[in-house]
């Protein structure tokens, strides 16, 4: 693989390219970008998969839900219907996609749509509902809307200033376009990590005088959910355990694991993988599978002794209240 994506470098500098003109065209508005009256706040990052954007919608939920009427908009990526569509009780994970649908279980108060046209998403939102605010998930890169607020997400072990365009590397969106965000947090941070670790990363980032750089590290719960009683995660020491994951970064998860003394073995899928009836039939000859959240909304009631582990994400230092302060100032 590694071979493949230095073979594909004079691939990379046309995608390169590409992203410059398609970024230059909407920063002299030739390319128009459009503003709504409802307050959004775009979550995302510049490369693909892996810095947490999930848990920080369920950050922000948490952290917006009890005072203001919250809506999430996503693309749905990977789901089997098209268009917009408002999530209901009835709705299923085919329909709306694996994260949005996590996410609606785990927070049904909220509203939920999909729709991989932004624009018409919200549009679709704000003629419908009375909101305050729209959380757009995975739409830094999507320029059409102009949200009055960006949190840019980037991985402890795989900076956005570190890496390279796909399909050498893993940037979808330029490097500069991080001028763009409000905050950058820095996720999967060891949860010790350094005041001096942080100037560091910092430095690395340049941040411009208007940007705020905050750090948080994944928090995994010790209480598993799913299966047919409620045990916790030392549990699994006497168990044999099979971890299916189909995520875009599992080792996190898996060093986790492994570090808290349970023996595994990982069946790895790809990043939102739909399990087939053979894959199945093979998981339900295990003695315990567990899994992520997002798997096992696409798991849960195909297989047997099925449990999942609850992630979020966690703030270091003050960062939890500077995100509560930003969040007051742009809701007044």
């Amino acid at each position: 693989m590694l071979l493949l994506r230095k073979i594909a470098f004079p691939i990379s500098m046309v995608y390169a390219l590409v992203v410059y003109l398609r970024n230059f065209l909407f920063d002299v508005g030739i390319f128009k970008e459009i503003s709504f009256k409802t307050k959004t706040i775009c979550i995302g990052n510049l490369s693909v998969g892996g810095t947490g954007k999930t848990p920080m919608i369920e950050y922000l939920i948490e952290m917006l839900g009890n005072s203001y009427k919250v809506a999430v908009l996503s693309r749905g990526y990977r789901r089997k219907s098209k268009g917009f569509i408002l999530a209901t009780p009835k709705s299923t994970v085919e329909k709306l996609g694996d994260e949005p649908y996590q996410i609606y279980s785990k927070y049904p108060e909220i509203v939920l749509a999909v729709d991989g046209d932004r624009c018409n998403g919200i549009s679709n939102l704000e003629n419908t509902l009375n909101l305050d605010v729209i959380l757009l998930d995975d739409a830094f890169q999507h320029r059409k809307v102009r949200p009055h607020y960006s949190i840019l997400l980037t991985a402890y072990d795989d900076l956005y200033i570190n890496d390279w365009y796909l399909p050498t590397g893993n940037l979808r969106d330029a490097k500069k376009e991080a001028k763009r965000a409000n905050i950058i947090v820095v996720t999967k941070c060891p949860n010790d990590l350094s005041e001096n670790g942080q100037i560091k990363i910092k430095q690395l980032l340049k941040p411009r005088s208007h940007q705020k750089v905050l750090f948080g590290y994944l928090s995994y719960e010790k209480k598993l959910k799913g299966g047919s009683a409620t045990i916790l995660l030392g549990d699994l020491l006497a168990k044999k355990i099979t971890l299916v994951t189909g995520i875009a970064k599992p080792k996190p998860l898996v060093d986790y694991l492994r570090n808290e003394g349970i023996e595994l073995e990982h069946l790895e899928f790809k990043d939102h993988h739909f399990f087939t009836s053979t894959e199945i039939e093979a998981f339900n000859t295990k003695e315990c599978i567990l899994t992520t959240e997002k798997d096992y909304v696409r798991l849960q009631g195909r297989v047997n002794n099925l449990y999942y582990i609850s992630i979020r994400h966690k703030l270091l230092n003050d960062g939890k209240v500077v995100l509560e302060n930003e969040m007051a100032k742009l809701m007044r």
